[in-house]
């Protein structure tokens, strides 16, 4: 470490402060391993882990009041910009699986954090990060996320709230 260095200032400091950060409104799915999503060593293929992090943010952000409807849609869009996963474990065919989501900062952006949990095996398989930018129905994109948006997220301006709401 270099002087005057934090740990928090390198890479891996700055990852690991953001995942220990508070868990905002979180939702979990669960989900066995199909088939169809396997290969012939029967390994998930790296590709499908993003469809498990989708269902895992549709009920985050529905849980939420923010899936298309009276405000997202007529007032605002969410465009994703950002996404990420690390590996850690494989998941295999028939292994249960949950999928945790949460808002990890809202205050600019919903930034969302995942853990892909392998029921089955006892161990993380995975670890993830989306990012959606918030824009209004022109396609102008909002440097802030909108009170209303952070009003059914349960938190203020400054992204501070009731985490696990």
């Amino acid at each position: 470490m270099a002087l005057g260095q934090t740990a928090s200032d390198r890479p891996e400091g700055r990852a690991a402060s953001r995942r220990r950060g508070p868990r905002i409104r979180p939702a979990s799915v669960e989900l066995e391993v199909p088939f169809h999503d396997v290969d012939a060593l029967r390994i998930v293929w790296h590709g499908h882990y993003y469809k498990y992090l989708e269902l895992a943010r549709t009920r985050l952000v529905r849980q939420c009041g923010l899936e298309v409807g009276d405000l997202i849609g007529p007032r605002y869009r969410f465009l994703m910009i950002e996404s990420g996963c690390r590996y850690a474990a494989p998941l295999r065919y028939g292994d249960r699986v949950r999928v945790d989501a949460w808002f990890q900062d809202v205050a600019h952006r919903l930034n969302i954090g995942y853990e892909v949990i392998n029921l089955t095996r006892g161990e993380r398989a995975a670890r993830a990060h989306t990012v959606l930018a918030t824009t209004d129905v022109e396609g102008r994109l909002l440097l802030r996320t909108p009170d209303a948006i952070l009003e059914r997220i349960g938190v203020d301006a400054d992204g501070r709230g009731e985490p696990g709401r």
